[in-house]
């Protein structure tokens, strides 16, 4: 029999070997086989093309598929057996389709995203099929489920000849219809003009079409499907040449071996002589030489470098905490000032209410205003000044519990005029609120201001007044993607927690800000909420912050934990490196976490909270919603509700030692205890 049984792993429905291959006669099984070449070359008979395969490059044989396997020098190889059965419970037409790669050989080599997802897939798959760590069966099937589809959108049969069929979905499904019908209809009389009339088109049209799409006319494609298919009857049965003829649909033996000869140099009668033998003759031409598995790593460790189980075991960060020490004082300097929207824009009741939700939740000292002196707000360059707009602004600042930090800095006047306002402004603001209050505002001065400019503003504010003052870098425009990202959750938590305050924080991002945006959604802005008040997953790194206690009780890299009372909380994140690195969507190593802790009080109730790309981050739904460039107001109410932190709620009764496994990718994981 030249037909192999393959038996699948435990578990899982894959079979892996790895060889070194100098003669593997011609057979065939009823599963998907992919062949990866990771050392020397080796040469594929599938049906009766030949192809040379060389290091790296990567061969699929279908199901059914009769192929044969030698090569004259060293070589690994690593064959990986897939069940068809598993695949059809996702895709029922598993078993019509047929898939395939470019060859080297031919001119094509196998470059390209497509082809290094194929290998990392199957690299993944590997691992974790040899290294068995948790949960590994499920990682399995997972994988396995988008190689498929991988394998459907990128490496079907019909692209092969014709990738104009990619952007044509009708067109692809068309023409599989019509290879699928011949497939499974060979053995009998076809013909152009009965597929014709199934698909409503004239047969001519279609015969040029079908030569488009398969790469050769219709008889001509009937006719080697048919001469294909003998093979497995010449090889393993003991039916004669006619009877064969017959039973694959030609309806002459002279036909038969006309077209078998075409394909394979030879008569079937000369090709069963050749290649029909024993079981025994089998095994004794057989040279495969199998190898350990463990040797594939040396070669697939490239495709698993962002894989986040890859030396799972050594990736597991262990944290030690005793709860009876505290080392200091945690001093919550990040909340000290937010950026707010530009002045006029405050005035809107939703802006405003942007402000008081965030003042609730987070508490911020100041709020950076800019362009008090404008247009907007009713001040001009020349003519009476009516401030009364301006109040209102600064009733909503400090009805927000917050007290504005005002930037000044070049104004389209003259300096004159600039002086005037600015004693104006003080002298009004002084009646309005006293003396001790406006002390107690801040008052920036923008270093790209001119020397001039900075010199009227020290002289007015710090020697008439007596106000303190400051000069610094005011941040104009700086879109960048990652802002709206969960990547901005460990980048902040990181600086905060190191005392370096993210200072290019903003209430809410402003559309204005962004050149030619693609979406009124996410445009890269900073604010801690969208335009239409969605908490971004930065607004969650601050709400992490200000649930952390006043005393540190331990930190460390990735880590910090405070006290407060006899409450504990625990802070956990993916710290990476600087967030303008970072290119957008990349992975984010995953985290596995050990976390053990000493000499807890008492029983406490713990809050968990979760949030990273996949896990309650807006911006990570937005995508997988397909990024629309709008949303309709149920669909904003539906991810608000989404882009909530995972809350989990448990009771831990005191041990000597309590301890909990923590996973976290590109995020950041908070744990309350509660006395």
């Amino acid at each position: 029999m030249r037909r192999e049984h393959i038996s699948y792993l435990d578990n899982i429905p894959i079979n892996i070997q790895m060889l070194s291959i100098r003669e593997y006669p011609i057979h065939w099984h009823q599963s998907i086989e992919i062949l990866m070449v990771l050392k020397g070359s080796i040469n594929v008979t599938v049906e009766s093309d030949t192809y040379e395969l060389v290091e790296n490059e990567i061969e699929i044989i279908n199901l059914e598929e009769a192929h044969s396997i030698f090569s004259d020098e060293e070589n690994i190889v690593l064959l990986m057996h897939i069940d068809v059965d598993f695949f059809q419970k996702y895709y029922d037409d598993i078993k019509n389709i047929y898939f395939y790669t470019d060859c080297s050989f031919e001119g094509e080599p196998q470059v390209g995203p497509k082809y290094d997802m194929l290998k990392k897939y199957l690299s993944i798959i590997l691992y974790e099929a040899v290294h068995k760590g948790e949960d590994y069966d499920i990682y399995v099937k997972d994988i396995l489920v988008e190689l498929l589809y991988l394998l459907i959108n990128e490496f079907h049969y019909l692209l092969y000849e014709n990738k104009d069929l990619k952007d044509n979905i009708e067109q692809l499904q068309r023409y599989h219809r019509i290879a699928k019908y011949i497939y499974n209809n060979y053995n009998n009389k076809i013909s152009l003009q009965d597929i014709a009339k199934k698909e409503f088109l004239s047969a001519h049209y279609l015969s040029n079409e079908i030569k488009n799409a398969l790469g050769i006319s219709f008889q001509d494609f009937v006719n080697l499907t048919r001469a294909e298919e003998s093979v497995k009857l010449l090889l393993d049965t003991d039916m004669t040449i006619s009877e064969i003829s017959e039973e694959v649909g030609f309806s002459h033996t002279r036909y038969y071996n006309k077209h078998f000869k075409r394909h394979y140099k030879m008569t079937p009668l000369q090709y069963r002589k050749k290649y029909r033998i024993d079981e025994n003759k089998f095994q004794e031409i057989t040279k495969i030489k199998s190898r350990n598995i463990d040797e594939v790593f040396d070669y697939i460790v490239p495709y698993l470098k962002d894989y986040d189980r890859y030396n799972y075991e050594e990736k597991i960060v262990k944290i030690y905490v005793n709860a009876s020490r505290v080392q200091g004082d945690f001093i919550h300097d990040y909340k000290d000032t937010i950026i707010l929207p530009r002045v006029h824009h405050i005035l809107e009741n939703g802006v405003c209410t942007c402000i008081k939700t965030l003042q609730k939740d987070l508490g911020f000292e100041y709020g950076k205003i800019t362009d008090i002196f404008s247009k907007e707000m009713n001040i001009y360059n020349e003519g009476m000044m009516n401030f009364k707009k301006v109040k209102k602004v600064i009733d909503i600042i400090l009805a927000s519990e917050l007290r504005p930090d005002i930037i000044f800095g070049q104004e389209d006047c003259t300096l004159d005029r600039y002086k005037e306002l600015l004693v104006c402004f003080l002298k009004y603001f002084k009646e309005e609120y006293g003396s001790y209050e406006i002390s107690k505002w801040r008052y920036t001065i923008d270093t790209e201001a001119m020397q001039e400019v900075k010199a009227m503003l020290s002289n007015v504010l710090e020697n008439e007044y007596g106000l303190l003052i400051k000069e610094q870098h005011i941040y104009k425009h700086d879109v960048n993607p990652n802002y709206d990202t969960s990547y901005m959750i460990p980048f902040i938590i990181h600086q905060a927690i190191n005392h370096k305050p993210w200072e290019k924080a903003k209430v809410i991002d402003e559309l204005g800000e962004a050149e030619n945006p693609t979406n009124a959604i996410f445009f890269g802005d900073r604010g801690l909420l969208n335009w239409e008040g969605l908490k971004k997953p930065s607004y969650y790194s601050y709400y992490f912050l200000s649930q952390l206690g006043d005393a540190v009780v331990a930190q460390g890299d990735g880590y910090i934990v405070t006290s407060k009372g006899e409450d504990f909380q625990v802070l956990l994140y993916t710290y990476n490196e600087d967030i303008n690195k970072l290119q957008g969507h990349r992975d984010v190593t995953e985290r596995n976490i050990s976390l053990n802790i000493t000499n807890l009080w008492r029983d406490y109730r713990v809050i968990k909270y979760e949030i990273d790309e996949q896990v309650s981050s807006c911006y990570g739904q937005w995508k997988a919603m397909g990024q629309p460039h709008l949303l309709k107001d149920e669909e904003m109410e539906l991810l608000k509700l989404a882009s909530m932190p995972r809350i989990t709620l448990s009771f831990r009764k005191k041990k000597p030692i309590l301890h909990m496994n923590v996973k976290i990718k590109g995020g950041a994981v908070l744990i309350l205890f509660k006395a």
